[in-house]
């Protein structure tokens, strides 16, 4: 028999008090990465046209040689209309990554470097307040969908930072990344707030620290993964309309010629969805292990499980249509989102609206 252990108050108040900090924490480093980007210099902006342009050229140049000497060799001039170099004829076109966020400028490099340190402390702030609130209780702090959050945005941004130490190119996932974390703090700290408190009797097992810890890493990977996916979008419909002769907008062009190349992008989101998949895998079997000791059954089609089942079969998919030509790119990019999106409709979606044995929301 597992006895609970009381709550500490002042370690739960403690807690409360880190999470604020650091929201505020995230606030500063929410401006400081909206500086890097509105006073990064736009002068070093214009790469991706200016070798869209090359490549067309380059090709017009081509096909206008290949007529002369098809004028020149045949008995009867053939003339044929010079081919217009578009992203498909081009394929795995030549465009170099964006300068960045800062555009190359030491100034808006200097709020990017500001940015990342507060992004670092306000991290260390909010691991204290999950940490204080799991000394509160003495267990795991992801009982509920309220330390679920707080655990997963600090995950979240831990990954971010990892990559950041790994010389990964990655800042432009700094902005985004802010801004996701504070709406997730928002909501956790109003909507899905629970007071410190013993677990049920079914979550004390020592698999809630594998199973869950798991799960949350993998959503925090997946989510670093959607944001690639998502810009690696934008940026693809930004170079298709430069290579075929149209002038995007002031405003797109002095953000998303900061961003990698579209095929930067692409490539960072499937390497990192495809990393983090056969852990995903293992979360659902440590899950079905778990359930087969909680409730004599490894698998009984419980919202929860199908759901994580669906999530699978779609990054799956997602993983397979990568490795098929003619599922590359956009295709397969839509397939990414709707996968993340399994995945957050099996958090969200199946803890607050569908009940189940996994009906732990705590709201």
């Amino acid at each position: 028999m597992i006895l609970a252990a009381a709550t500490n108050e002042n370690l739960a108040h403690t807690s409360n008090v880190l999470i604020y900090s650091s929201m505020a924490v995230y606030l500063l480093a929410f401006f400081a990465n909206m500086a890097e980007w509105i006073f990064g210099s736009r002068s070093k902006v214009g790469r991706t046209a200016a070798a869209l342009t090359t490549n067309a050229e380059a090709g017009a140049a081509a096909s206008a040689v290949k007529i002369q000497v098809k004028q020149k060799n045949g008995g009867t001039a053939v003339l044929e209309r010079p081919q217009v170099v578009t992203r498909a004829a081009a394929g795995a076109r030549d465009v170099p990554d964006g300068p960045g966020a800062s555009g190359g400028d030491e100034q808006g490099d200097l709020y990017g470097r500001i940015a990342i340190s507060l992004t670092i402390l306000a991290f260390l702030i909010e691991f204290s307040g999950v940490l204080t609130r799991a000394l509160s209780v003495q267990r795991a702090p992801w009982g509920n969908m309220y330390e679920f959050n707080l655990t997963f945005s600090t995950v979240a941004v831990g990954v971010y930072l990892a990559l950041l130490a790994l010389k990964k190119n990655v800042r432009w996932l700094g902005l985004p990344l802010v801004t996701t974390v504070l709406l997730d703090l928002g909501l956790a700290v109003t909507v899905l707030y629970t007071a410190s408190d013993q677990l049920v009797p079914a979550l004390h097992s020592y698999w809630l620290y594998i199973h869950v810890s798991t799960a949350i890493f993998c959503g925090a990977v997946f989510y670093v993964g959607a944001v690639g996916t998502i810009l690696y979008l934008f940026k693809d419909s930004y170079e298709n309309k430069l290579a075929n002769g149209g002038t995007p907008g002031r405003f797109a062009t002095s953000v998303l010629e900061r961003l990698p190349a579209s095929q930067s992008l692409d490539k960072f989101a499937y390497r990192v969805n495809a990393a983090v998949f056969p852990l995903w895998t293992f979360t659902i079997i440590a899950g079905s292990i778990w359930a087969g000791d909680a409730w004599g059954r490894y698998w009984g089609w419980d919202p929860k499980e199908t759901w994580s089942f669906i999530t699978w079969v779609a990054y799956a998919a997602y993983l397979h249509a990568r490795a098929t030509a003619g599922w590359k790119g956009r295709k397969a990019a839509y397939l990414a989102l709707i996968a993340f999106g399994c995945w957050i409709f099996n958090y969200y979606g199946v803890n607050i609206f569908v009940t189940g044995k996994h009906s732990y929301a705590g709201v």
